[in-house]
């Protein structure tokens, strides 16, 4: 059996270097960067990451169409295949997330499995806010997710923190 064969790539956007990694012909991860990589992916699938993150942050794309394979728990599949519903533009608070995987009591455990996403940006976790409509937490950070949010038209958040 054949050894999987891992691919990253770094970009620079509009929210920082992003690191992009695929496995054979999937994209398994999208995270901020801390280093350098490739910056011409050989790998065709993300050769066409590259390209709808391009579109993305250019204001051209609002889904992405790549094959993804994070790893993570059954729960944790849930929730990221759930997040990927969520459409362009809009916002969803935990609560609204916990229901739509059918678990409103989950809220804190689908929150924890949203700061777990291995696939930033392309499985849209930026898109989930507190009730309240303050911002929550975000792996890149508040100010990153503040610039998605901006970039894709939301209004309905606040930048403060309500601990």
């Amino acid at each position: 059996m054949a050894q999987p064969s891992f691919e990253t790539v770094t970009i620079d956007s509009l929210v920082g270097r992003l690191a992009i990694t695929a496995c054979d012909d999937q994209i398994v991860g999208c995270d901020w960067a801390t280093y350098s990589a490739a910056t011409k992916p050989t790998a065709p699938v993300l050769q066409q990451a590259v390209a709808q993150l391009t579109e993305y942050f250019n204001g051209e794309r609002t889904t992405f169409t790549l094959p993804l394979a994070p790893t993570g728990t059954p729960f944790q599949q849930t929730v990221w295949q759930t997040l990927q519903t969520i459409p362009y533009g809009i916002t969803w608070s935990y609560q609204q997330l916990a229901q739509a995987i059918g678990n409103s009591n989950a809220s804190r455990a689908v929150g924890s499995a949203n700061g777990k996403n291995p696939i930033s940006i392309i499985i849209p976790c930026h898109r989930v806010i507190r009730a309240s409509g303050n911002l929550g937490g975000y792996a890149g950070g508040l100010d990153k997710k503040t610039r998605l949010l901006t970039l894709e038209g939301c209004t309905s958040f606040s930048n403060n923190d309500d601990g």
